[in-house]
């Protein structure tokens, strides 16, 4: 009896382990990616945590079951028992109380293990869950790639609005400096041709005073050189008149 229902709880944990290469998840639990609402950056990273150590688990689990299954016999374990000096009745129940333990131990174990399908279907929303998180960051980069896009193609036409409206006001103060430069030069050009003009003027006029004053220096000449003769011929009169006198 108690090698038949060991055999059964060998059995059902060698089901659930179905020794063929699969992955084994402990605890009966479900995926962290399974808690949220599916668009979680991190959950499937924390799946694949659990999955490894899920592996882990079933390699241990693995080598205890074929411990089990290939060295604890009840009749193994009672001939032990007895070799060792103990009665066969408490080798009996020694080996016993060790095959409810071991049963309790396998179903308890049995318990927390999940099978393939489950497993696969786990799988197969982890990769679910992945593509999806691809497909967001994918997205999420196109998106901001676009709105840095936008945001350079506005700056840039911002610059050149900017330019533009630069070099307008760059003309338009360059040509009222070359126009003020300009009225600025033919005022200059009007008072230098008023100043040309009264310089003419008052060389004429000084000119015209010059040759009056010639002219009136000669007629003073002309009127002095009278006036000498006129008093030398006058002298020479009385001179001679005073000579007749005295001879």
């Amino acid at each position: 009896m108690f090698g038949s229902r060991r055999a059964f709880s060998f059995i059902r944990l060698g089901a659930l382990f179905e020794w063929n290469g699969s992955v084994v998840h402990p605890f009966g639990c479900r995926q962290i990616s399974q808690l949220g609402n599916g668009r979680g950056k991190r959950a499937f990273l924390v799946d694949t945590l659990a999955l490894v150590i899920a592996a882990i688990w079933e390699l241990v689990a693995g080598w205890i079951f074929t411990f089990f299954k290939e060295n604890f016999e009840d009749t193994t374990l009672v001939k032990s028992l007895e070799a060792e000096g103990m009665p066969s009745k408490q080798a009996e129940a020694v080996t016993t109380a060790l095959t409810h333990v071991l049963n309790d131990t396998l179903e308890n174990l049995a318990q927390s293990l999940v099978s393939k399908p489950e497993l696969q279907k786990a799988s197969m929303l982890q990769e679910s869950n992945l593509s999806k998180f691809k497909v967001e960051v994918q997205g999420s980069q196109e998106h901001h790639f676009s709105l840095l896009q936008r945001e350079t193609e506005k700056l840039r036409n911002d610059i050149d609005k900017m330019r533009t409206d630069v070099r307008h006001e760059m003309d338009k103060i360059t040509a009222g400096h070359r126009l003020d430069l300009n009225l600025e030069r033919g005022r200059i050009r009007d008072e230098l041709a008023e100043q040309g003009a009264e310089t003419t003027n008052l060389t004429n006029k000084l000119d015209r005073e010059i040759h009056a004053l010639r002219a009136h220096l000669e007629a003073a000449k002309y009127d002095v050189i009278k006036y000498c003769i006129g008093t030398v011929v006058s002298i020479s009169a009385v001179g001679l008149a005073i000579i007749r006198i005295v001879l």
